[in-house]
């Protein structure tokens, strides 16, 4: 129990070590809640950045607690920012178009069909093929992330091009 009170946050070798500890944990728990996109790397760095510049106000014990909260707040905090960026996007986008009213509405009409078309797919489908054609992903790297076989990855984006194609003709 006297180790404990003697023990501080600020040493190396103890924030080391808490890295250790609680940083994979951290991370996993990040990219379920929020997903890839707010690159949950960085707000793990971020989250001990904090930790090491409070280090003397917070003790051993309260450390993975601290961590875990600031993390998700700074997680939160970069999803709201996301969001007023898209808004902002959207908004320029509206007033600086060029194209008639009738290619918009055909656009529009486009994405709605190719939306509900996705929305179609099995997830596994979806997956493979958003990892594809979104993220740029080679079959090889799909399936070292989806942990199967790059034959899996092919039958998965082909059997969603397929099913794409029967539900929106134009493509």
């Amino acid at each position: 129990m006297e180790k404990n009170l003697n023990d501080n946050i600020c040493e190396e070798r103890i924030f080391s070590s808490l890295f250790t500890k609680h940083a994979k944990d951290l991370h996993n728990f990040l990219y379920y809640k929020f997903g890839d996109l707010l690159n949950p790397k960085d707000k793990v760095q971020d989250a001990f950045i904090k930790l090491w510049q409070n280090c003397a106000k917070i003790s051993p014990d309260k450390a993975k607690s601290f961590l875990f909260t600031t993390a998700n707040n700074l997680m939160l905090n970069e999803a709201a920012h996301q969001k007023v960026v898209l808004k902002h996007q959207q908004i320029k986008q509206k007033t600086y178009t060029n194209e008639d009213p009738e290619f918009l509405m055909q656009e529009a009409e486009y994405n709605e069909k190719l939306q509900k078309a996705l929305a179609n797919l099995t997830e596994a489908q979806r997956v493979a093929f958003m990892m594809n054609r979104v993220e740029g992903k080679r079959f090889k790297e799909i399936a070292e992330l989806l942990e199967i076989s790059t034959k899996a990855v092919e039958k998965r984006i082909y059997g969603a091009l397929k099913k794409l194609r029967q539900d929106i003709k134009e493509l």
